[in-house]
């Protein structure tokens, strides 16, 4: 059973990122210190242009201040492309040494024109509730 931990949204050049978190109590373990987060991320391209991603930047911190990087191709094994008006939505999860924390990031995104742009991540807490 899952519980709600947080969520955002954020617009950059017409590409939409929402996230909505969730605390995993069945895999986390407090005397191991390990809190488990599942996180649901909807991307919608509102713009005119197609666009594709092509790489994810994480910055995920916990409440201790510890920062951790996760940068790499895609999104779980894909680099969607999105014409105008089509959403791609797609789960994954991160396990915090503190029981709450947070996660931001940026999305690489390529036009067809060649052109590059970062979609931004907004914020978003990892808390247990």
């Amino acid at each position: 059973m899952s519980e709600d931990a947080g969520g955002s949204d954020a617009v950059t050049d017409g590409i939409r990122v929402k996230v909505r978190a969730h605390f995993l109590p069945e895999h986390s373990s407090p005397q191991e210190r390990r809190w488990a987060f599942s996180y649901t991320v909807t991307i919608t391209n509102e713009g005119r242009e197609g666009a594709t991603l092509l790489a994810r930047h994480w910055v995920i911190t916990d409440a201790a201040g510890n920062e951790e990087h996760v940068r790499g191709p895609g999104v779980v094994g894909h680099q969607p492309s999105l014409s105008a008006g089509q959403t791609f939505t797609y789960q994954s999860g991160a396990i915090l040494r503190t029981p709450h924390g947070m996660m931001q990031g940026e999305y690489l995104m390529e036009r067809s024109d060649g052109s590059r742009f970062d979609a931004a991540i907004a914020p978003f807490a990892l808390a247990t509730p």
